[in-house]
């Protein structure tokens, strides 16, 4: 079988390996799509810390089990599934209380461990959450950066009747947008320098829109919000600009979410967190839960993911879809690779 190897910055070549073999708690599952998500292009531009190479990516992945180990109950050949892609040690703190995305020794597939980018994976079924029919691969492929959306909602509580601030309308940020409403967010506003994410975040749910290069973050939070202004503000752009606009705009005693990774040391006014009592939280990764609570919204017709599907490449044509994504920044959503277009 083929296999994706990433030996050092730009640079991606297959090698042909043998189809693994699974032990008893294993399933072999026949991938068929993968996702490119920003920490893969961190990779592939060799700015990710904590990533070396050689490295096997994918995983925002969909596929279909072809095998099962001895031990394996409730899954079946033919059925169609996803891949929780977390690898963790399970007796830390966080593992024992139930927290292991937050794992002392996590390694996510694709980063720190082989990741799925192979026509073949042998997975431990405990990885592996099934999909329902009525989901495609492309879905399926996409309930990974869902979950991420889901998890941060629910770190932030409640969200019912609320106004909230989404600043930056990439992948991550529109599936915030969508899940928030989802959830029974009242308004969400939407933050960006490009007019074609804005659109694409107005078009899947957002209330409003704000080009933060055209005009001023805080005098139109007001013109849109109102003088109580939001109740939770989620940072998905990370970045000093996002952060700083809202600590300088945040209601006083309101919430501010980090979902993003900063990829540097950020310089924030923390005595105005401070001085307003902002509560600054943060969300990381997801949990088996956030998987199951995507699909359902998914299923339910609650969440559109089709809309920020850019294009399709095949595998072998991995690092051109790399290379467009580097072409049309602005333009590009959520790229697939198809491994099996079937």
């Amino acid at each position: 079988m083929k296999m994706q190897v990433m030996d050092a910055p730009h640079s991606i070549h297959f090698e042909e390996v043998p189809i693994p073999e699974i032990k008893d708690n294993q399933v072999l599952v026949k991938i068929k799509r993968i996702g490119v998500c920003g920490s893969d292009i961190h990779v592939f531009h060799g700015k990710h810390p904590y990533t070396s190479y050689p490295v096997t990516q994918g995983h925002e992945v969909s596929g279909e089990i072809t095998s099962l180990g001895q031990t394996v109950q409730g899954l079946a050949i033919g059925q169609k599934v996803t891949i929780e892609p977390q690898v963790v040690c399970g007796t830390c703190y966080p593992c024992r209380t139930g927290k292991y995305n937050l794992c002392e020794s996590l390694k996510v597939m694709g980063f720190q461990t082989t990741g799925a980018a192979s026509e073949y994976v042998a997975v431990d079924a405990s990885h592996i959450t099934p999909l329902p029919d009525t989901l495609s691969f492309d879905e399926g492929a996409m309930i990974e950066p869902l979950a991420v959306t889901v998890h941060a909602v629910r770190q932030a509580g409640d969200v019912t009747g609320k106004k909230v601030v989404v600043f930056g309308a990439g992948p991550i940020g529109i599936l915030l947008v969508q899940t928030l409403k989802a959830k029974g967010a009242a308004q969400v506003l939407v933050t960006d320098v490009s007019h074609f994410r804005l659109t694409l975040a107005a078009e899947c749910g957002a209330d409003f829109t704000i080009n933060t290069k055209e005009d001023d973050f805080g005098s139109s939070l007001l013109k849109d919000f109102g003088p109580d202004k939001a109740d939770f503000l989620f940072d998905c752009a990370g970045n000093d600009i996002t952060m700083g606009q809202a600590i300088a705009n945040a209601r006083k005693g309101s919430t501010i979410l980090l979902v993003a990774v900063f990829a540097d040391l950020a310089k924030v006014d923390l005595a105005k967190l401070n001085d307003s009592e902002l509560c600054l939280n943060t969300s990381m990764m997801y949990r088996h839960e956030d998987y199951l609570e995507a699909i359902a919204l998914v299923s339910e017709e609650k969440i559109q993911l089709k809309k920020l599907i850019t294009r399709h490449f095949n595998f072998t044509d991995y690092q051109k879809a790399y290379e467009y994504i580097d072409q049309n920044r602005e333009s590009t959503m959520k790229i697939l690779i198809d491994v099996d277009q079937s």
